[in-house]
């Protein structure tokens, strides 16, 4: 049986920063062939770009703080979340981030898929008529 290789260990200090967006860090901490995940960190008050992990489906494990992901025709669905909780955003779903909260907010992000992990975009689908 081949080797399937090494075991790793990403300590703290060897992330790295990813994918600047004013009032966010991203911290990479693993980026292999069909997966990603690392660290986010949302100032109190940001509110991201709209924009969707194309063919990525993501993974939001809160740690510390609030986070509502906007979404939908229109932006009008929304989901919230707070320690402890995970949110699933399905790959090419249009949506930004939201921290209306006091303080920051911290999440693990892993992303599963190919392809570019972010696409901008000027915002979701118009509301019906």
């Amino acid at each position: 049986m081949a080797d399937p290789g090494e075991v790793s260990c990403i300590h703290s200090a060897e992330r790295r920063i990813s994918d600047h967006t004013p009032g966010k860090v991203r911290e990479q901490a693993i980026d292999v062939t069909g997966l990603w995940s690392g660290l986010v960190r949302n100032e109190p008050g940001i509110t991201s770009g709209w924009h969707h992990h194309g063919d990525h489906d993501t993974s939001v494990y809160v740690i510390d703080g609030t986070v509502r992901i906007e979404y939908g025709p229109g932006g009008a669905r929304a989901v919230d979340a707070g320690p402890g909780d995970f949110i699933h955003i399905p790959r090419h779903v249009v949506h930004r981030e939201v921290n209306a909260g006091a303080t920051s907010s911290q999440e693990v992000i892993t992303r599963s898929g190919t392809g570019p992990l972010t696409v901008n975009v000027d915002g979701p689908a118009p509301p019906p008529e």
